[in-house]
This record gives C-alpha cells, sequence and structure tokens, in this order.
C-alpha cells in the first residue's frame, strides 16, 4: 500500500437514535457498529503510516548511497591531482633498456669481472650523458637515470664459454659488478622462454614511456622485427616515438624499421662488443676408439671408447656452479645423466641448471657407465647403441659378484666379460702411447704396443 497524498478527515456514520427504554437494543447495535468502523480504520491508518515508513527508510538509504558515491568520486578527483602534483614535483627519468641477448658487453671487460661490471655501467652511463649534453633538453631538476638489462642467461653464459669470452666466475662476478654500480641499475634474467627478452624490452618500454616524467628512452637493440614494427607504429600513432633513442653501430645499416620511423640513435660503438659470437658446439674428451667389428667399449664406468666426441657432445650445458666440495652425485638435485651426455625430457627429475666443467663431464659419463642401460638390463638391443651414456658391459668383469650368484645386471657370458674387461682395460692404460702414435682403435693400440 503505498501513502496518499493527503489524508481525509473520518467521523463514523452515526444513525439517528431513538432513546426510549424500549428502544435500547438498537442503540447498544450503533455502538458497535461505530466501534466496528473505528477499527477497520486504525487498520487503515496504521497499513498508511507502515508505507510512509517504508518509503521515508528507502528514501534514506538512497540519500546515503549517493553520499557514499559522491565522497568516493572527491577522493578519486583528490588522488588524481595529488598524482598531477607528485609527478610536476618528480625529477625528469632518464631510462635505458637494452636487450642483452643482442648486446653483449666487451670481452675485456667481461674478463675483469667485478671491476669489468662497474666499467661497462660507467661507460654506457658515460655515453648517454654526453648524447644528452648535445642535445638541447630543457631540463629542470635533477635527473633520474635508471639501467635495465634484459638477457636469457643461460645462453647468454653458454655463448661467452664457446667463444672463450670469459669464464663462468668471471661472468657472475661481471653481473654483481654492474648492478652494485648503482641502485637503479638491473640485470634480469628472463628465463629461456622463446622471445622472453624482446617481449620484455618491448613491454617496459611501452609502460615507462608514457609516464609524464619520462623524457628519453634509451633502447639498447637491433629495433627489428614485427614485434618492434607494431611497438613503434603505435608510439608514433600517440607521438611518443620521439622520447626514443635507439643505441646502435652506426657503423652497421640501420634496419628498416628504423629507417621507416626515423627513430633517433646513439652510436653505441665501444659500449658493447663488436664482434660476432656464434654457439659453438663444446665436446667430451674421449678415449681411444674401438674398431668398428669391437661391440664392448667400456670398464669401470670409464667413457665408451668407440663413441667419438660428437656423440657425447654437451650442448646443453647449464649455468649453476658446482659445489667442488661434494661430488656429482651428492649436488642437490644430482646432474641428470641423459640430460648432459644424450638428451632428456623436461619433466626429468634431476637438474639441467648445474655448469659442469671438461672435467666434470667425464667424471659424469664415468659413473653414467657403472649403471645399467635400460634396454640391456631388460635384453634388449639398445637403440643408441654406442651412443648411450648407460653402460652396456659390467664394469666388474667376470668377478662381478651379483654375477656369481646370477643376479647381474649386465648382460653376457664369463669368457666374454673377462675378454672384453682385458681388452679394453689394456687399451685405456695404452692409451698415452698410442695417442702419440695417432693409432684411433683398440686394436691397433695394441699392435702398436706388440710391435714396439
Amino acid at each position: 500500500m503505498t501513502p496518499s497524498a493527503t489524508t481525509t478527515s473520518w467521523s463514523p456514520i452515526i444513525p439517528p437514535l431513538n432513546l426510549a427504554p424500549w428502544n435500547l437494543p438498537d442503540l447498544t447495535v450503533s455502538v458497535k457498529e461505530i466501534d466496528r468502523q473505528r477499527e477497520v480504520r486504525n487498520k487503515e491508518l496504521e497499513l498508511e503510516l507502515a508505507a510512509w515508513k517504508q518509503a521515508h527508510a528507502n528514501l534514506l538509504e538512497a540519500v546515503e548511497r549517493e553520499r557514499k558515491a559522491h565522497n568516493v568520486q572527491i577522493a578519486s578527483f583528490n588522488r588524481h591531482f595529488a598524482s598531477l602534483d607528485f609527478f610536476k614535483n618528480q625529477s625528469p627519468l632518464i631510462l635505458c633498456v637494452i636487450n642483452g641477448d643482442e648486446n653483449v658487453f666487451p670481452r675485456s671487460l667481461l674478463v675483469q669481472g667485478q671491476t669489468g661490471g662497474r666499467q661497462a655501467a660507467q661507460s654506457l652511463t658515460k655515453a648517454i650523458a654526453e648524447y644528452l649534453a648535445n642535445e638541447d633538453l630543457q631540463v629542470l631538476g635533477r635527473l633520474s637515470f635508471w639501467i635495465t638489462v634484459y638477457y636469457n642467461k643461460r645462453n647468454l653464459l653458454e655463448l661467452l664459454l664457446d667463444n672463450g669470452v670469459c669464464a663462468a666466475e668471471q661472468f657472475e662476478a661481471f653481473l654483481s659488478g654492474f648492478s652494485e654500480t648503482s641502485p637503479r641499475f638491473t640485470m634480469v634474467d628472463v628465463g629461456f622462454g622463446k622471445g622472453a627478452t624482446v617481449s620484455k624490452v618491448i613491454e617496459h618500454v611501452q609502460t615507462q614511456i608514457r609516464y609524464p616524467q619520462t623524457l628519453r628512452v634509451f633502447l639498447g637493440s637491433n629495433g627489428s622485427g614485427p614485434e618492434f614494427s607494431t611497438s613503434f607504429a603505435a608510439l608514433d600513432r600517440e607521438g611518443l616515438l620521439g622520447k626514443v633513442v635507439l643505441m646502435r653501430d652506426r657503423s652497421r645499416e640501420p634496419s628498416p624499421d628504423l629507417r621507416l620511423f626515423g627513430v633517433l640513435s646513439l652510436d653505441s660503438h665501444g659500449v658493447f662488443m663488436t664482434e660476432r659470437l656464434t654457439s659453438v658446439t663444446r665436446h667430451l674428451p674421449s678415449l681411444v676408439p674401438l674398431s668398428s667389428s669391437g661391440t664392448v667399449t667400456t670398464h669401470g664406468g670409464l667413457i665408451s671408447p668407440q663413441t667419438s666426441e660428437s656423440q657425447f657432445s654437451a650442448t646443453n650445458n647449464g649455468f649453476k656452479p658446482i659445489d667442488p666440495t661434494k661430488p656429482l652425485h651428492k649436488q642437490t638435485p644430482p646432474p641428470c645423466n641423459e640430460f648432459y651426455l644424450m638428451n632428456c625430457s623436461p619433466s626429468c627429475k634431476y637438474s639441467h641448471d648445474w655448469y659442469l666443467s671438461q672435467e666434470q663431464l667425464v667424471t659424469l659419463a664415468k659413473n653414467a657407465k657403472k649403471a645399467p642401460c635400460n634396454f640391456y638390463k631388460n635384453g634388449m638391443e639398445c637403440p643408441n647403441q654406442s651412443s648411450c651414456c648407460w653402460g652396456h658391459v659390467c664394469p666388474n668383469g667376470s668377478k662381478c659378484f651379483h654375477y656369481t650368484k646370477g643376479k647381474c645386471w649386465f648382460k653376457g657370458g664369463k669368457a666374454k666379460r673377462r675378454f672384453r674387461l682385458a681388452k679394453l682395460t689394456y687399451a685405456v692404460a695404452l692409451q698415452p702411447t698410442c695417442t702419440q702414435k695417432k693409432v684411433k682403435t683398440v686394436d691397433g693400440c695394441l699392435k702398436s704396443d706388440w710391435h714396439g
């Protein structure tokens, strides 16, 4: 029931009364009728009052909601105005974002470790400062200078090691020295994702360049590719591309995107390495290879002499340094044999992140040969043959305790074990002499020793 606009006056309907004694019953009926009508009217008024109270409560609730919304809007405006004042009072930003996979610091600085890292940061800062000094740029207040280098640490370290640029310890010290130069200088490892470095560089630029206090963004990248084309086009439409300064070697031809958009450039010659680094497969040193007729190639967990160096190449070495106080199988987690010596799936429970030296790779291969190949263990032919990193022959030969009990996992009879063990043990012992004589097979090594 909704409240009416006006409340009408009410008076009971009183019939004419005859007060004669013989009319008393009629009088009683009239009084009861008046009481009934009053009771009905009271209920109507109570309902109308409840409706008015509900309408009043709804109105108060609506007013309260509007008041809160108004206060939220005022608070939002206050924050907006405060942020404008904050940006107005902030120091101008000069940002430098570098693709560390494409722009590698000079070899002469990398080998110096921590000292080289500091010098690299100072050289980069000096180059940008000289560019700004020659540019007609009005700056009020003190500049805030930031450097962020995005790179794939594992791939970059492998590239440096492949080309003999520096050692892993020198590279780690270089990173530390660069970051310690200033709290605003950062080296960021993007992980192993394909294209992760480029995507993070572009996202960093697109976000930071829109801040009103950002004056310049120095981009250390080649600036080519569809990602940069799309990014440059978007910044050009917004009138922000003039803030970008590309750091590149001006002795090289600029990319089509740079010519199309007319991006400003800073000559980075001397700041980054000019030589091209190429990925080179690192090989394990192998023992004297067997002849093609030989089938047994190992003893005591040694690397298979029949296996060529290329078959034991370590193309996916990691970057975490090994704890030299612990053997390889005691590392946490231990390095994966198949990953370093063959190939392995990403879901492996063993580690693929250790950086193993040549000596450690040899040790890993020796230890792997002490464990039986699953194919041989189950009586099947190994599809990897000589390239398998696991053992195909029991390292204890015919003297194996488990073999005497009939429980040795390695297959092969006693005579075959003794022949293979003796032949390989003698060949390994003669390896230095055979190597000097350029003998490349076990049989040749044995003949060379027999004939002097």
